[in-house]
């Protein structure tokens, strides 16, 4: 299995106590397969995906990729992990406002070492954005954007896809291309992906799918 979680359990302080988010969250994931995750507002979806990421660490619980506890790298390795392993897609985009949209497709790869400028081009052209290239995310609509964040995550070929809603900001045909596409590369690179998303009919376009509910996934 690429990705294993073992009763991962999350809480955060309020001004009433702790809020439990996940309890004892397990689930498995393998090279070549897709899985859509499901849930509805504040149920602790994002916060999975950012735990998974290796953003955030559990409270209780294991996760490994590729057999590694994430949680014993130290901040090094898990910065190391972030970069060449995991691809991170968020609600936010979180792009980088001083890169035009070539730099910020290129960004993570050329971080991991991995960056090829063939494979960006390729990217930029099946997500429709090869005419944006010199623009600046301000320069932008919310779905390029979005898009542009896509390609970032694919570009550095990781073997751990994490995209939290990334079709959300995206008309349906463009939600299918980008859709066919991560499915394309999780498929021939052996990776895994992981997706959030609310869309009923683009969870059933993946191998599995779980819902998370109070906590627990079903």
């Amino acid at each position: 299995m690429l990705l294993v979680a073992e009763h991962v359990s999350k809480s955060y302080p309020t001004s009433e106590g702790p809020l439990a988010v996940l309890r004892g969250v397990s689930l498995t994931l393998a090279a070549g397969e897709s899985m859509a995750l499901t849930g509805e507002s504040g149920s602790g979806k994002s916060t999975l995906l950012h735990l998974l990421g290796g953003l955030d660490t559990p409270d209780e619980g294991v996760i490994r990729v590729e057999g590694r506890d994430i949680a014993k790298l130290g901040e090094a390795g898990l910065a190391a992990f972030r970069r060449e392993t995991v691809g991170l897609v968020f609600q936010q985009f979180n792009l980088i406002p001083s890169l035009n949209v070539s730099a910020n497709i290129a960004f993570q790869a050329r971080l991991a070492g991995r960056h090829d400028p063939a494979w960006c081009e390729q990217l930029a052209a099946r997500l429709g954005l090869s005419k944006f290239l010199t623009r600046y995310p301000e320069q932008l609509s919310g779905g390029q954007q979005q898009r542009v964040a896509i390609g970032r995550a694919l570009a550095a070929k990781p073997r751990l896809l994490l995209a939290d809603e990334p079709t959300g900001n995206l008309d349906e045909a463009t939600g299918d291309a980008v859709l066919d596409l991560m499915l394309a590369l999780t498929f021939e690179s052996g990776a895994a992906l992981l997706m959030v998303t609310h869309s009923e009919r683009l969870a059933a376009r993946l191998s599995r799918r779980l819902h998370l509910a109070g906590g627990r996934l079903s």
